[in-house]
């Protein structure tokens, strides 16, 4: 269990909230960390290149020039893939990259990475309260009082965010928001900087808790 010093929207110290996640054992963590990244970025692979093989090669369908006589190697079409315009041997073809992963696994690898990232989380109570209207120039702000390094990749997770928060947010490439119960390993592992609403925390031993 995890004690994580809460801050509210001016950057002051508010209360404390507990993270209490169930991990790996350090023998197996990094394996199992790094199968689900390994699973996470596979599936996301869309596995649709494709190439012509000889037969599927428009054309083709005569012989270019007769057997013998002309002292060139012999051909029996334009297609073959010793030609230029052929078939491609042994080229990709459409299929699935993705790899499995059992429910369980995947669960206890997200807790494991969030837990490891105890040092960089930082915890709000009222995240983006005062916005009243969209405004990154307020979240970036916001951010700098509560000691978040906007030039770093920054991850916030919040429970629900309001339609202000997210357009606020979409306008900065290296923060990425994710809601409580849509969390992932990759983007835990990926950020320099967590930040998680108060409501989050709740969320995620709800949802995640073992």
């Amino acid at each position: 269990m995890a004690s994580l010093e809460s801050l509210n929207w001016n950057g002051k110290k508010s209360d404390s909230v507990d993270l209490n996640l169930k991990v790996a054992k350090d023998s197996s963590a990094g394996d199992l960390i790094h199968r689900a990244v390994l699973r996470q970025l596979a599936n996301r692979r869309q596995g649709t290149a494709s190439t012509l093989t000889r037969s599927e090669v428009r054309g083709g369908g005569r012989k270019p020039y007769k057997q013998k006589g002309t002292g060139r190697a012999r051909q029996g079409s334009i297609r073959t893939p010793l030609r230029p315009g052929g078939g491609i041997i042994f080229g990709p073809k459409p299929r699935s990259y993705n790899l499995d992963m059992n429910r369980k696994e995947r669960r206890l690898a997200l807790r494991t990475a969030l837990m490891s990232r105890i040092s960089d989380i930082k915890t709000v109570t009222d995240f983006g309260s005062t916005l009243k209207v969209p405004k990154t120039k307020e979240v970036i702000e916001g951010l700098t009082r509560l000691g978040v390094d906007k030039t770093k990749k920054v991850l916030i997770i919040l429970d629900n965010p309001t339609i202000e928060i997210k357009k606020s947010i979409n306008n900065i490439s290296n923060i990425k928001l994710i809601l409580a119960n849509q969390l992932n390993v990759f983007d835990i592992l990926n950020a320099n900087q967590i930040v998680i609403g108060n409501s989050a925390i709740e969320k995620i031993q709800e949802v995640y808790g073992s």
